[in-house]
């Protein structure tokens, strides 16, 4: 049985970091988590790059432009939808999470979902505060285990020795 498992650590990684600049005082708590993983995974600020977008929707453009210039190893979304009175959440979070869902699978570069999706602001502010529930931290810590992760896995589908 072979079983395969991404790593915690990525020194010599690469990885770019997409930040919707809409609910600043949500998403730079997101990027601070993010970049607090990244730290602790041994990843060298140098191999970091952080690229402000208007709002979500142009985070999936961005996620996959950054993607196919085979750069990066892993590319972290990062962002805030506060649900209001209107339909205009549900379109941004539902275009948001295909287009990177899309992005990742076309490029084949693990691209990672931190964008919240909250009824209220209080939600979104307890989910970027510091500490191991930043949801920042999550999408970094992920996109850390895949970017070592599918280097195992061969064209082929099975893992490489």
């Amino acid at each position: 049985m072979t079983e395969l498992r991404g790593a915690l650590t990525a020194p010599g990684s690469r990885f770019a970091i997409v930040v919707s600049q809409f609910n600043p005082e949500i998403t730079t708590g997101l990027l601070a988590g993010a970049r607090e993983v990244l730290a602790e995974a041994q990843v060298s600020p140098v191999d970091v790059t952080v690229v402000h977008v208007p709002g979500a929707f142009e985070i999936p453009l961005t996620a996959m432009r950054l993607a196919e210039t085979g750069r990066y190893d892993a590319v972290i979304c990062l962002g805030c939808l506060i649900k209001g009175d209107t339909m205009h959440f549900e379109y941004i979070a539902d275009a948001t999470s295909t287009g990177i869902m899309e992005a990742s699978a076309v490029t084949g570069v693990p691209i990672t979902f931190g964008v919240l999706t909250t009824l209220t602001e209080e939600q979104a502010m307890a989910r970027a505060a510091r500490g191991p529930e930043n949801k920042g931290r999550e999408a970094a810590r992920a996109a850390v285990e895949m970017a070592t992760l599918l280097p195992q896995i061969s064209d082929t589908g099975e893992a490489s020795s």
